[in-house]
């Protein structure tokens, strides 16, 4: 929201000298006129209008648009109110109309009610305004525009509506695809697809729960069932999966026993097991064929998920599946059987797949200390893959200790960024122990910053020539330790960087100078501000 408030500051910039509000505001964005309306007001805050513009404000009816929008965010209550009444004549200007119906004040958030009511007696005006009047509602005041847009597209017609159920703006399919399933205006077989097409999980459920509801009242189920089934989402299958019980197909829930999805999984077993199937053999049946290349990853997963410890000698064999994503699938399932082998595990980390590497690592990750260093060591040069790099990392760092401290000073001038930063920050969190004491010789040079830069700043948790830079935001809102770091980052005197600002910024800024000051020895002075 900060950004959208710079924008808007921005824009209110350009507005002054004349500027069209198409040019400096992105009229399809929401967040661009609420981002507008509080950057024209901060811009006001700082930089008052001269007084004869101020009086131009105040007679809106001789302002052109880009005046007139000014005059719609300004700070003073009266000009916001005056110049509602001429922006009923500017469509351009409606968004403003609709963030003052939400105003703090509560003569001008009356008459930009009125003008908005007079305004959305048109459908195709409410369905514009639709995205920012739903993003308003979830601010303070901003029912009223929501339940006036609710009033107007219930007697609108259905047709005229069709944009929403597209919008690019999940809000907006939200509230239609609610209304359409309030008035009923689609059937099953239409909720279905759009539960199968739609991205939106909330859409997917809303549209997903209506269909099938349509079926226990005796509506036609067959293509409501293929849609959901054959949805991408799995939440819309596994409503469908469930579904098949009440639809007296639950004969069709086996072939979800692999489903790529969890959620999906537990569905068809439950199914399966209500019309007097066995998931954990279907599962067995399907695991015992480990040179089989069309085993499903699903069928592995489904097995670690409702079978029991013995079952891990089924998927022992499938480590050496062709398939990447089975192996991946037989390691994680060992692991949620809680079965180890840390020498036929500790194999698969030369696994050219990242996924069994990864699966593999987090199955290690107990049993780190076990594991030989030196040879996790040596993964940690450029030479090897970057997943086994950082599997090697990840199980030194598990190690704790000496262990620990040696494989991540050894990163910390690694070129890739990622292992640097988590190389740094392990070597700052690192904690003795009474068998490696801090004070060791050992310890103290691993520790000692070293003569690049990036790695003291690693060591030391930040850069310290960028303390004024940080405290600038700080700075503008009149905040004293930002001055104060300013100073003693050798960028002048508070006094000579700070712009002026109102009185009680003022005294919040002193405030914090003093507060700075207590933490300086006694005698002391503020660093670099001649103080």
């Amino acid at each position: 929201m900060r950004d959208d408030i710079r924008g808007g500051e921005a824009a209110a910039r350009r507005l002054t000298v004349g500027a069209a509000l198409s040019d400096v505001v992105d009229v399809e964005d929401p967040r661009a006129w609420l981002g507008l309306d509080s950057g024209i007001r901060s811009w006001f805050y700082w930089l008052p209008l001269p007084p004869t513009e101020v009086a131009a404000l105040r007679h809106p009816d001789a302002l052109p648009e880009s005046r007139l929008a000014l005059a719609l965010c300004h700070p003073d209550g009266r000009i916001r109110e005056a110049a509602l009444g001429a922006a009923a004549g500017y469509p351009g200007l409606w968004p403003l109309v609709v963030v003052r119906t939400a105003d703090w004040v509560a003569p001008v958030r009356e008459r930009a009610r009125e003008v908005l009511r007079a305004v959305l007696d048109d459908v195709d005006t409410a369905v514009g305004l639709a995205p920012l009047i739903l993003m308003g509602g979830r601010r303070g005041r901003g029912v009223f525009a929501v339940d006036l847009l609710d009033e107007v597209l219930r007697r609108a017609p259905r047709e005229r509506l069709a944009p929403m159920f597209t919008s690019t703006d999940r809000g907006v399919r939200r509230f239609a695809y609610r209304l359409a399933v309030d008035e009923g205006d689609f059937s099953p077989a239409v909720l279905a697809r759009a539960a199968a097409r739609d991205p939106d999980p909330v859409v997917q459920d809303l549209c997903a729960e209506a269909a099938l509801a349509a079926i226990r009242e005796g509506g036609a189920e067959g293509d409501v069932l293929d849609a959901l089934l054959g949805a991408r989402g799995p939440r819309v299958r596994s409503a469908g999966v469930t579904a098949l019980r009440r639809a007296g197909q639950g004969e069709r829930a086996e072939r979800f026993l692999a489903d790529r999805a969890g959620v999906v999984r537990a569905c068809a077993r439950y199914v399966v097991r209500q019309v007097g199937g066995d998931p954990a053999a279907w599962y067995r049946d399907q695991c015992a064929r480990p040179d089989d290349p069309a085993l499903s990853p699903g069928a592995v997963a489904g097995l670690a998920e409702c079978g029991e410890r013995a079952d891990a000698e089924l998927l022992w064999p499938l480590l050496r599946h062709s398939d990447p994503r089975v192996r991946a699938r037989a390691v994680a399932g060992l692991r949620a059987l809680d079965v180890t082998d840390v020498r036929r595990l500790r194999a698969l980390l030369d696994d050219p797949a990242p996924g069994v590497v990864r699966e593999a690592t987090l199955a290690l990750l107990p049993f780190a200390r076990s594991l030989d260093p030196e040879q996790l060591t040596e993964r940690l040069g450029d030479e090897w893959p970057r997943h086994a790099r950082v599997a090697a990392f990840r199980l030194l760092d598990a190690c704790g200790g000496l262990v620990r401290l040696r494989a991540a000073a050894s990163l910390l001038d690694d070129p890739d960024v990622r292992l640097r930063e988590w190389a740094g920050a392990s070597v700052r969190g690192w904690q003795a122990t009474a068998d490696v004491p801090r004070g060791s010789a050992e310890v103290v040079e691993l520790l000692a910053p070293g003569r690049q830069p990036d790695r003291e700043r690693l060591l030391s948790g930040g850069d310290r020539s960028q303390v004024g830079i940080e405290a600038e935001p700080l700075l503008v809102r009149g905040g004293g330790h930002a001055a104060c770091a300013r100073a003693a980052a050798g960028q002048g005197a508070p006094a000579e960087r700070a712009r002026p600002v109102p009185g009680r910024h003022r005294s919040r800024a002193f405030d914090g100078l003093r507060r700075w000051s207590r933490c300086l020895p006694r005698g002391g002075s503020c660093p670099g501000s001649g103080w």
